[in-house]
């Protein structure tokens, strides 16, 4: 074969049969590419979700159970709604029990105890009136108080009792701490988690020139994004502060007022903390006019308000006492009951939720030395949240102590 005719061989056209399986083989290709890079793409997405959600799992901030960490990452993520839903999927068709007797030592029979004030005492507030049960027949030691925590130059600072809630859930117990704001004054430790953001003059785990003095330490509020409210310390407000929110605040001298913002309390030079959730369940010592367990705007979203759940509020009395209510088969209003029935005449909602709910008071032998976790006493044995929790360096969430002055 000669050049002109190889020349002639390679350069003939195609087969036209041949030109019609090109258009094909190009869209597969390109086909075939898109897959991939869908691929590769939800690979990366699965990955990084992996890494992100196996962290929140193994992580003790997030809560005690696997289910509690999942539900806190997905809140966290973008999914409040949907972990909202099915927790009170969850908790509507777990409701707690309707009658029965509490368990066996679940309320302790108070020994009747007088406390010799010596002259010298620091001034301080009377012991608080014992509560009336709530559920008929009474059960020995319901409602009466008993001292906890370290004492104030014999005195004691902090009391506690235990009781039934209401007279429908007859075998839960709940607790209620009553806190001298004479002998202690109070602080906010601020978290990475809430408010979020930092470092912060005060945060977890409590120092040891703090635990030196502390007494008792207590749960904060929701998540910021639920909390319709906002947070100042260390002299920002790291989230705007709404006007008629129910506010707790703290001033440089360690006194707390406890209100409605804009009204019981406003910022001045003295104020060194506020944080706020949602809309005072009491005012004018009785129930707000309109408290309404089924609405999921004014108090809460967070696990429908009418929910028997794991609650905790604080309030403040007309002598200026802190009372905490914290324990199970709570909805707003009955939270709200115990809050007025412990003498406060302003309260509000803290945090909620099994996981959340939190008291501890701390009575070092001799009571000169340090708190710490071995010294320490959950105001209920049920509670999740250990003595402890206060001194994890994990701890993420935003809490209140009480301290001597």
């Amino acid at each position: 074969m000669d050049q002109d005719e190889e020349f002639e061989f390679t350069a003939k056209p195609r087969p036209k049969g041949g030109a019609r399986h090109a258009a094909p083989k190009r869209t597969t290709y390109i086909r075939r590419r898109i897959v991939a890079g869908v691929f590769v793409a939800c690979a990366v997405f699965i990955a990084v979700v992996g890494v992100s959600l196996g962290g929140a799992l193994l992580n003790p901030a997030n809560g005690s159970s696997v289910t509690t960490r999942f539900a806190e990452w997905t809140r966290g993520h973008g999914g409040a709604g949907l972990a909202n839903w099915i927790e009170n999927e969850y908790y509507t068709h777990h409701q707690p029990k309707v009658g029965g007797r509490p368990p066996q030592g679940a309320i302790r029979a108070v020994a009747k105890t007088t406390t010799t004030v010596a002259p010298s005492a620091p001034p301080h507030l009377p012991a608080p009136a014992p509560m009336g049960p709530l559920a008929s027949p009474a059960v020995a030691g319901e409602g009466q108080w008993s001292p906890a925590g370290r004492t104030v130059g014999g005195i004691p600072a902090v009391y506690e009792t235990r009781m039934r809630p209401d007279s429908i859930h007859t075998s839960e117990v709940i607790g209620v701490a009553w806190m001298d704001t004479k002998l202690l004054r109070a602080s906010l430790y601020s978290g990475s988690q809430i408010p979020g953001g930092g470092p912060f003059s005060l945060s977890a785990p409590v120092q040891p020139a703090a635990a030196n003095s502390l007494v008792a330490a207590f749960n904060a509020g929701f998540l910021m994004s639920s909390a319709n409210g906002g947070y100042y310390t260390d002299g920002k407000a790291l989230i705007p502060l709404r006007t008629g929110a129910a506010s707790f605040v703290i001033y440089k001298n360690g006194s707390v007022a406890l209100g409605q913002w804009g009204r019981d309390a406003t910022m001045t030079p003295d104020v060194v903390s506020v944080r706020q959730n949602l809309d005072l369940l009491v005012d004018n010592g009785a129930p707000v006019p309109g408290l309404n367990a089924t609405d999921t705007t004014q108090w809460g979203a967070t696990l429908g308000n009418q929910v028997y759940v794991w609650r905790s509020g604080v309030g403040i009395t007309a002598n200026g006492a802190l009372v905490y209510v914290g324990g199970p088969a709570l909805n707003i209003t009955t939270l709200a009951n115990l809050l007025v029935d412990a003498g406060a005449v302003r309260g509000m909602e803290l945090d909620i939720n099994t996981d959340w709910v939190s008291l501890a008071t701390y009575a070092p032998p001799p009571p000169q030395i340090a708190a710490a976790p071995s010294n320490g006493t959950d105001l209920l044995p049920t509670m999740v949240g250990t003595p402890a929790r206060y001194f994890e360096p994990y701890w993420a969430r935003d809490f209140f102590t009480m301290s001597l002055k």
